[in-house]
């Protein structure tokens, strides 16, 4: 078999047209919702990354404020304007881009947004209400890969995922997102010894460790469901991801193509995250 696309830029397009008109809806009401963008630094990445989400912003009709900073901006300095941005009513989002540079704590900062404002769903209010089952904000990558499973209409009721990697961003809320949806859920890592055995009995399998070829084509059972969210460059420095893609897809039921996947998924639960905290305002 061939494997179905899983095409993350249509379905973007198609859940940026449902915030559109949440955005249309507030304004409609006399909010506009507003999303605050703080960059520390110059990093080239970090640069798209902001350049994009601002973009997003004004494409679906909210607010965007965009900070940049010198890299030498102090740590006082940041928390401080944070502080004022939690306290500013036309702000409903706060978004520090990740990395800091090396004299700034990056969790400390990341706890002093409002967990009301907290639209990546990095503090620890929202991964408590993640793991409680409380409603809260949902990391923006994994919540991506959720609403890629939707729109392929595939039921977790009683499937075995397997999610490769456990970071804080993507590994660990996956994992959590997959149980509440009665999914049975392995965590594999660099610490777990053969973790081919592991795939291979996997119903669907999320590969986070930004590593080449960590999934090659003898890892997956026939007709797994394969989300690959690494971003990584081949010698060629073509843009690709943590599985091997083609050979991949001679087995899976569906695969994510590496661009094109998860990443554009990712800006567009932001902006749901965004319109939803400006909905809590209205107790909506």
């Amino acid at each position: 078999m061939t494997a179905q696309l899983i095409d993350g830029n249509a379905l973007s397009r198609q859940l940026r047209m449902e915030v559109s008109q949440g955005v249309a809806n507030l304004k409609a009401q006399g909010i506009t919702p507003g999303l605050a963008v703080i960059l520390v630094g110059d990093n080239p990445a970090s640069q798209v990354y902001v350049r994009n989400k601002v973009k997003a912003c004004e494409d679906t009709g909210m607010h965007s404020v965009l900070e940049r900073h010198d890299a030498g901006l102090s740590q006082d300095a940041l928390l401080a304007r944070i502080e004022a941005l939690n306290e500013e009513p036309s702000i409903h989002g706060i978004l520090v881009q990740l990395p800091l540079p090396a004299h700034i704590n990056a969790q400390r900062v990341i706890e002093a947004i409002s967990p009301a404002k907290d639209v990546d769903g990095f503090h620890i209010a929202s991964a408590g209400a993640l793991m409680t089952g409380m409603p809260g904000f949902w990391p923006c990558t994994p919540f991506g890969c959720m609403k890629m499973l939707e729109s392929i209409n595939y039921s977790l009721q009683g499937k075995h995922a397997v999610v490769i990697g456990r970071s804080n961003i993507v590994g660990k809320p996956m994992a959590l997102m997959l149980l509440q949806a009665n999914a049975t859920v392995t965590i594999c890592h660099s610490g777990t010894q053969n973790l081919k055995a592991l795939t291979l009995q996997a119903d669907v399998i999320v590969a986070a460790v930004g590593k080449r070829n960590v999934l090659t084509a003898d890892m997956v059972k026939p007709g797994a469901v394969v989300l690959d969210v690494g971003m990584n460059r081949n010698e060629a420095g073509k843009l690709c991801g943590d599985v091997d893609f083609e050979g991949v897809r001679e087995v899976a039921s569906h695969i994510t193509p590496v661009p094109g996947g998860v990443g554009p998924m990712t800006i567009t639960m932001l902006m749901m995250n965004t319109l939803l905290a400006a909905q809590g305002r209205l107790g909506a």
